[in-house]
């Protein structure tokens, strides 16, 4: 508690910065390449989210210094599921429901 009688709030990111292997000044620059399209539509929805790429880099790097380790799985898919996105994709072998409840009432048949 404050002299004021209210706690003190600290943010995620206060606790990452005052890491010793993380530093607040910025003094590296990372260079990379993607394509066009991609980068268009990440920076659409992290606009969407109130973040610059910048941020998100910077997000990105501070979860990978956290838990050492890349912030997801990463993973090769099975064939069952390579086969279930390429029918999605050219829109082969799909079932269509007027509802939710009619889709889960087709998972119990």
């Amino acid at each position: 508690m404050t002299a004021q009688g209210s706690e003190s709030k600290n943010t995620p990111l206060d606790f990452v910065l005052h890491k010793k292997h993380i530093t607040p000044m910025k003094t590296a620059v990372v260079h990379s390449r993607i394509q066009p399209e991609i980068k268009q539509q990440a920076e659409e929805i992290l606009h969407r989210l109130g973040l610059s790429p910048t941020e998100a880099i910077r997000m990105f790097y501070t979860q990978i210094t956290l838990r050492n380790g890349l912030p997801f799985e990463v993973s090769i898919p099975n064939a069952e599921t390579v086969k279930a996105l390429e029918d999605s994709r050219n829109s082969r072998n799909l079932e269509q429901f007027k509802s939710t409840d009619e889709l889960f009432k087709s998972w119990d048949a």
